[in-house]
């Protein structure tokens, strides 16, 4: 249940940065609101999972699942370029995650 906490508290994370670019600068209202309430839920889920997880590990974790979803999310939505080094080590971030699951102590 934490690593499921956890992997929910890195999609909100990416739901928040998102929230944080179409808030323009949090001059939008709608989208400043939702930058709030998001990052709360992130950071909350994030502290239960890390009530059992190792700190480091669920911190790594939980900006690394934001920092994959959110360059995915500029591809896709914001025309971030997608370059082939770029490919290459977004890959080996979800590698380095899968590592972090797998060798943590349960």
């Amino acid at each position: 249940m934490p690593w499921l906490l956890l992997i929910l508290a890195g999609l909100f994370e990416c739901g928040f940065t998102t929230c944080l670019k179409l808030s323009e600068g949090l001059t939008r209202p709608f989208w400043s609101a939702a930058f709030l309430v998001l990052s709360v839920i992130s950071f909350g889920l994030l502290t239960l999972a890390a009530q059992t997880i190792p700190l480091g590990t669920a911190y790594a974790v939980w900006t690394g699942i934001g920092a994959f979803g959110t360059a995915l999310i500029g591809i896709l939505w914001f025309g971030d370029p997608v370059t082939f080094w770029r490919i290459v080590f977004l890959s080996g971030l979800i590698i380095c995650l899968i590592g972090l699951k797998w060798a943590s102590p349960d």
